[in-house]
């Protein structure tokens, strides 16, 4: 079993620097650690590592620099874990058992005294949470909470998942007791301090597999001939009291995941599913924006508070749609005036600058045992928009009016939803390909590269480099984040932004309704810890996707075995040093053709202002969004990983060879069942 060696406490205080980071492990056991202000990573060698596991964020002490200018050091503090819960096969003894852990890189086994075995057995597949791992231990000690022997694979794996992003499997018992006490229904006292909406048209309008509903749009004609608009979203905060043990592990969480085939909730379903959701004729707290406003989206006024509804109507996105296209319904007047205003939102904010990315949604088609059997590509059509443009302008209002408020001539510590300009060394290097195309970019101000990016999306609308123009477009951008410090949000072309309409799935959203109360209320409370709670909230959201990512991949792998041998049309999604990447367009999977199966036709170097590999001597290249055929050839679920090769090259103008051999090539052999790589 590998054992982590043991470190000696310095007594004193470290005579040398140090500095936090997070830390990665290798298979050997060695390890390394990256911080913010470095480029430059920390090696930490066997036995220095301490109690840090891989992910951890910790304080490490440097060392000298060695000869070769790498920086050595010392781990001195685990600040915080990534993972408190791990994977494997139990061994068992007489009077101990551990567990081997399927992570390769981690770099020790866990303990499990007989006690916290819990009916485990040797050989057992089984989930163990860490119990605690002090200094004086070669091995932190675990307590089983789950055994997977009987699990299917692919369940083991979404778990496993999970737990490598720091989201536990489960909520812990005081949690759900907690949730299981909070009363049924709508008391008198709470009605008499909020609006009542009950009376007013109501429905909510989300996916047709959706359990939750956190917002609900009412609509109501005005004498004047405008309309009042209620964008009413769940009051979590009704039922979630700060620092109890609900709203602890809701911070914990800080945000809900969605797999493929589950949702890990930030909420117990006691809230999530029953008490907060909007679900029809039932009456529920919330928390709304009420705009009065015409059929061009000009808003005459508004007002924010807590209220109470009664939705009419429960909506999916394909029922609105159709009465869009000219279907009738019940309610068909009402959801044409709010397609119209919403269009005219959507219109006007494109107007003042937000960029125009179209979005699709690739979805799994899943068996009785969540085995991908078809892959679905939603697009956004307007019944998405219509509640899109909503929550928008709900979310807008809500951050435009917490931005006016000072508190000692300060700025009120609030979670705001930023997002930076484009980071200047892609953006430029992006703005060369995209000449290439006869497309050109005004870097001149910010507003200026956001008109230039909605004149390249609209100049290429249709033609063939569209896909890969705005999938590059989009890797220019900065990460939207959670801050105090309010520099707008540019993708959208807002000087104000917040979250406020999803709180059963974000924290976020909690935190600025809880806020938004005390300022309508004025009994604020400025929270000192706001920009800690912001950078947490931002991590696990990473993490939340990083999560996302590995289970569609995962799945892609698992759908795209059936297919090993097959030809597909594909087109390239990525390049590096080491191959490209390539997505099939019939099932929008994406694989990798590895640079030494290239090596049949001419060797390839990355020419990355050309995001295209290019070939020494005959010039062809497979560049970012090229057309290609390829064959499947192996799918590994154990590594999450798809391997393509090359049956038909992209057809295209070859440079001149560089090394005077002419442009001639022999084109890839098409493989064949005697041909094909080893499985």
């Amino acid at each position: 079993m590998a054992q982590n060696k043991k470190i000696k406490k310095k007594k004193n205080t470290p005579s040398h620097p140090l500095v936090k980071g997070r830390i990665e492990f290798t298979k050997s056991g060695l390890a390394f650690v990256i911080t913010e202000n470095s480029d430059k990573d920390i090696i930490i060698k066997h036995g220095y590592t301490g109690t840090a596991l891989d992910g951890d964020e910790v304080r490490v002490e440097l060392l000298s620099i060695k000869k070769n200018g790498r920086q050595e050091g010392v781990v001195r503090e685990v600040i915080q874990r990534k993972q408190t819960a791990y994977s494997g096969r139990l061994e068992v003894q007489k009077h101990f058992a551990f567990l081997i852990p399927d992570k390769q890189n981690m770099p020790v086994d866990i303990f499990v005294p007989l006690h916290l075995l819990h009916d485990g057995k040797d050989g057992d597949l089984a989930v163990v949470q860490l119990v605690e791992w002090s200094e004086k231990s070669k091995n932190p000690v675990g307590e089983v909470i789950q055994i997977q022997t009987h699990e299917p694979p692919n369940e083991i794996a979404m778990q496993g998942i999970l737990m490598e992003s720091g989201f536990p499997l489960s909520f812990p018992k005081e949690v759900l007791d907690a949730a299981a006490q909070l009363p049924e229904g709508v008391s008198e006292s709470a009605l008499a301090q909020r609006e009542d909406f009950r009376p007013t048209l109501t429905f909510t309008i989300d996916p047709v597999d959706a359990k939750d509903f956190d917002d609900a749009i009412s609509i109501k004609p005005l004498s004047d001939g405008n309309y009042e608009i209620g964008v009413h979203i769940a009051d979590v905060s009704h039922y979630m009291t700060p620092g109890s043990d609900l709203d602890t592990e809701a911070y914990k969480r800080a945000t809900s995941v969605y797999l493929p085939d589950r949702v890990i909730p930030m909420l117990p379903e006691r809230l999530s599913n029953e008490l907060c959701s909007l679900r029809p004729n039932e009456e529920k707290y919330t928390f709304s924006a009420i705009f009065d406003m015409n059929t061009q989206g000009v808003i005459s006024r508004y007002r924010l508070g807590r209220t109470l509804i009664r939705s009419d109507r429960r909506y999916t996105y394909e029922e609105v749609q159709t009465v869009i296209e000219g279907g009738t319904d019940v309610y068909q007047k009402e959801l044409m005036v709010l397609r119209e205003l919403s269009q005219n939102l959507r219109k006007n904010r494109f107007k003042n600058g937000a960029i125009n990315f179209s979005s699709q949604e690739v979805r799994f088609q899943l068996d009785e045992n969540a085995v991908p059997i078809g892959i679905t590509i939603k697009e956004s059509k307007e019944a998405h928009q219509l509640v899109e443009e909503l929550m928008l302008l709900a979310n807008r209002t809500v951050a435009e009016h917490i931005a006016k408020i000072r508190i000692h001539n300060a700025p009120l510590p609030f979670p705001y939803r930023v997002h930076d300009v484009p980071v200047e060394d892609k953006l430029k290097l992006f703005t060369v390909f995209a000449a290439k195309f006869h497309i050109g970019f005004d870097l001149n101000s910010p507003d200026k590269i956001r008109q230039s990016f909605n004149e390249m999306l609209e100049k290429v609308k249709g033609r063939p480099e569209q896909h890969v123009l705005e999938s590059l477009g989009i890797r220019t951008m900065s990460k939207a984040v959670y801050t105090t410090d309010n520099i707008g949000h540019y993708g959208l072309g807002f000087a104000d932004y917040c979250h406020f309409t999803s709180p059963i799935r974000r924290y976020p959203d909690v935190m600025v309704h809880r806020i938004l109360q005390e300022v309508l209320t004025n009994q604020i409370v400025p929270i000192a810890k706001m920009e800690q709670y912001c950078r947490h909230c931002s991590d696990m959201e990473r993490k939340a996707m990083e999560a996302e990512r590995s289970a569609n991949k995962y799945k892609q792998v698992e759908y795209m075995q059936q297919f090993v041998g097959e030809e597909f049309e594909a087109v390239i999604s990525g390049v590096s040093p080491f191959g490209f990447w390539a997505e099939t367009i019939a099932t929008k999977c994406e694989g990798m053709v590895s640079i030494a199966d290239l090596k049949e036709i001419d060797d390839f170097e990355l020419v990355e202002q050309e995001y295209a590999l290019i070939g020494q001597h005959t010039g062809l290249s497979f560049r970012m969004g090229d057309n290609i055929t390829i064959q499947v050839v192996a799918a590994n679920i154990e590594k999450r990983q798809i391997d393509y090769r090359v049956v038909k090259l992209p057809e295209q103008e070859r440079m001149p060879s560089k090394k005077g051999r002419g442009t001639t090539f022999a084109p890839a052999k098409k493989a064949t069942r005697s041909n094909k790589r080893k499985q």
